[in-house]
């Protein structure tokens, strides 16, 4: 194309080591967030005091009361005498009363130490990630976003972001690595095996400022959507291990691991609040992308598939936050609703790019 600007193979290269190095390092952070799952999780003795009516009860009987009495509106308003509750599975501090785990570590020191190591890596490769976004779009002098191996890459980055983001904001969500890591992963492995293409120049559709704007938003959205989606899942395990409690069975095999997580209502919270905070900036999104249609096609809206899911997702995602807002719809029915909004974005991106013709068919899936 006369005068556009060649790609810099060079620097092109260089997005390409920087990712693969990425890669490396999320792999070992993700390892370490394993070993530190698997190194936690010790229960201190549960110390009651002689004669009393806790005296003799097992610690899965402690729990379960604690459980019954957090349900019920209050950590000791239930009626039942919990002098003191595993303080590993209920910590005293002020999150007590909403029966947060510990985390993943627990109460064992060698495992918290490997869980900051791995915060350390997760870290470390964020920044190796970023230079390769970075990279990839100097090369080519404009947005690194302009296909799907970018966007794939892009999106990652900012799931990993958001991750490191609310550690960074003294947030307790170290538990949280295994599943971010996993998904950001299994991400950036599709992006450079199946998806990656040459730098190139875009197609003239995409020459536009709003590529910067539209797309960036829809990246930095989806990263939010993508950690709520997260918690979520966890919300859906961690609660359906606190029924069992409840019910008087010991939890199953991994209950070690869902009484380390926060509280099935913290859990909802946290997806919550999540997703209501970047929902405006979806809709920024999808506003912005009918203005550059109208810009690109002569038209603000014609139900484009990529318009049509896009438009789907905004109104799942309005229907989970009008459904707790109105309708009080809180616990599992809103963790499914928030999984289907989360799911039509992620067949937004992949099946309208790769199984459906349309307008925003130019996601430059390498020839077979």
């Amino acid at each position: 194309m006369s005068g556009t600007p060649l790609a810099d193979q060079n620097l092109a290269e260089l997005s390409n080591w920087l990712v693969y190095s990425a890669i490396a390092v999320y792999l070992l952070a993700f390892v370490a967030a394993c070993a530190e799952w698997a190194f936690g999780g010790g229960i201190k003795t549960v110390r009651v005091a002689a004669g009393s009516p806790a005296a003799g009860r097992t610690p899965v009987a402690l729990v379960r009361d604690r459980v019954r009495s957090v349900a019920v509106g209050g950590a000791t308003g239930s009626g039942t005498e919990v002098l003191e509750p595993p303080a590993a599975t209920f910590p005293e501090d002020p999150k007590a009363a909403a029966g947060d785990g510990p985390g993943a570590a627990g109460d064992s020191p060698k495992a918290d130490m490997v869980g900051r190591i791995a915060v350390s890596l997760t870290v470390l490769a964020l920044l190796l990630h970023f230079g390769s976004v970075l990279a990839r779009g100097l090369a080519v002098s404009r947005p690194p976003w302009g296909n799907m191996y970018e966007f794939s890459t892009a999106f990652a980055l900012m799931a990993s972001a958001a991750y490191v983001g609310l550690l960074a904001a003294r947030k307790p969500v170290r538990w949280l690595g295994v599943p971010v890591l996993f998904s950001v992963l299994l991400t950036l492995g599709l992006a450079v095996s199946v998806l990656y293409v040459d730098s190139a120049q875009l197609v003239p559709a995409l020459h536009s400022y709003w590529l910067w704007i539209h797309v960036s938003a829809a990246i930095i959205s989806g990263g939010v959507f993508h950690t709520a989606a997260v918690v979520s899942i966890l919300y859906l395990f961690r609660d359906r291990w606190e029924h069992m409690v409840t019910a008087g069975r010991d939890g199953g095999r991994a209950a070690g691991l869902w009484r380390r997580l926060p509280s099935a209502r913290t859990l909802d919270k946290l997806a919550y609040r999540l997703t209501g905070l970047v929902f405006p900036l979806w809709t920024f999104a999808v506003i912005a992308g009918a203005v550059w249609a109208e810009a690109a096609w002569g038209r603000y809206w014609g139900w484009d598939p990529k318009e049509t899911w896009a438009f789907i997702t905004w109104v799942a995602y309005a229907a989970y936050l009008h459904a707790r807002a109105t309708a009080g719809w809180k616990g599992r029915r809103a963790a499914v609703l928030g999984l289907v909004a989360f799911a039509t974005f992620v067949f937004n991106y992949y099946g309208v790019n790769i199984f459906i013709t349309g307008l925003h068919s130019y996601g430059g899936l390498p020839s077979k």
